[in-house]
């Protein structure tokens, strides 16, 4: 049991460390930062969306250096065809005997790390086919399986502002995200400290704290976190309450909600909820972890209708509202 804390320790120790390289260079959304962080270890994928300038690819890149992990970028653009993603089979003829022989190229999305940039500029068919990727974690091409590297950990990012010319992800789509992130403006000190930090001749080094069989580790040691039964019921009550047509939907969720969550809401939930406890060096989860997760996990998950939109309320609104209104369990004590 000693050797298990100890080892947890060590990795929690990795973790405060790759934090702390990843803010040498960003500045501010510490929030932002904490969510990716989460995401990572509980071996999910996440949804950048941010206006321009906000330092999406800089936070991702610098998180792939800190961690030693290959690293690509993809700019999602309209022409951009699936076999751009997986990969792409050639004949290739030998000079030697004339004979001709297939070979499978593969894509950018064999790597450790994917930023796949505006993801909505790109038609459907080539969302779909990293998407699918994402959930299955193989591409087959030719009727051969191949394995994608582990860990495998896409972050794809979105403008909200520009609309015209993109392809919205369909909610079924989105469902694959674990977390949905929302990156703001910075405040006024923080924008001062930006400008002072990236106008200067030398950006700050990073230093690689983390490998691939560490993040592994941190990984399977965020499974292993132990859950009450009582926080599985609260998660559920949650994830429940988001569905208009369910009987423990409080009148805000029923007015405003065209369609709610499903159990793999609930399932992100508890591993989001694993993760924060684990970075805040705790080996068991509270109420207090699901809730701080609650917004990442059901923004995208949450659809609001017509009356809504109307009146001006957004998913994050109905989100706030809906944990005010489901108690969380009592520690019984």
């Amino acid at each position: 049991m000693l050797t298990a804390e100890n080892e947890v320790e060590s990795l929690l120790a990795d973790a405060g460390r790759l934090r702390a390289q990843v803010r040498r260079r960003i500045v501010g959304q510490e929030a932002v930062l904490d969510e990716v962080l989460m995401c990572l270890l509980a071996g999910g994928h996440a949804l950048l969306v941010g206006v321009p300038g906000l330092a999406k690819t800089l936070l991702v890149r610098t998180l792939s250096e800190a961690m030693e992990l290959e690293f690509r970028r993809v700019q999602f653009t309209p022409d951009l065809m699936p076999g751009d993603i997986t990969g792409t089979e050639v004949i290739e003829e030998d000079r030697a005997t004339g004979r001709r022989a297939a070979r499978f190229i593969r894509g950018p999305v064999f790597t450790q790390v994917l930023l796949a940039d505006e993801i909505n500029r790109t038609p459907p068919k080539t969302q779909a086919a990293l998407l699918e990727a994402m959930q299955e974690g193989r591409v087959t091409a030719g009727g051969e399986d191949m394995e994608l590297p582990r860990p495998f950990f896409v972050l794809a990012t979105q403008n909200p502002v520009e609309q015209e010319g993109t392809y919205p992800l369909p909610e079924a789509q989105l469902d694959r995200f674990m977390f949905d992130i929302r990156l703001d403006y910075p405040s006024a000190e923080e924008e001062v400290q930006i400008l002072r930090s990236t106008t200067g001749v030398q950006d700050a080094p990073v230093e690689r704290v983390l490998d691939a069989e560490r993040v592994l580790t941190l990984q399977r040691w965020t499974r292993e976190v132990p859950v009450a039964d009582n926080v599985f019921h609260y998660a559920a009550s949650l994830v429940r309450a988001t569905r208009p047509g369910d009987a423990s939907a409080p009148d805000d969720v029923k007015r405003w909600i065209r369609w709610g969550a499903g159990p793999r809401a609930g399932q992100a939930l508890i591993l989001g909820a694993k993760a924060n406890a684990l970075l805040a060096g705790r080996f068991h989860v509270t109420p207090e972890d699901v809730r701080r997760v609650a917004a990442p996990v059901l923004r995208h998950r949450v659809l609001v209708n017509f009356h809504a939109e109307a009146e001006g309320v957004s998913s994050d609104t109905v989100i706030a509202k809906l944990i005010e209104s489901v108690a969380p369990p009592r520690s019984g004590l």
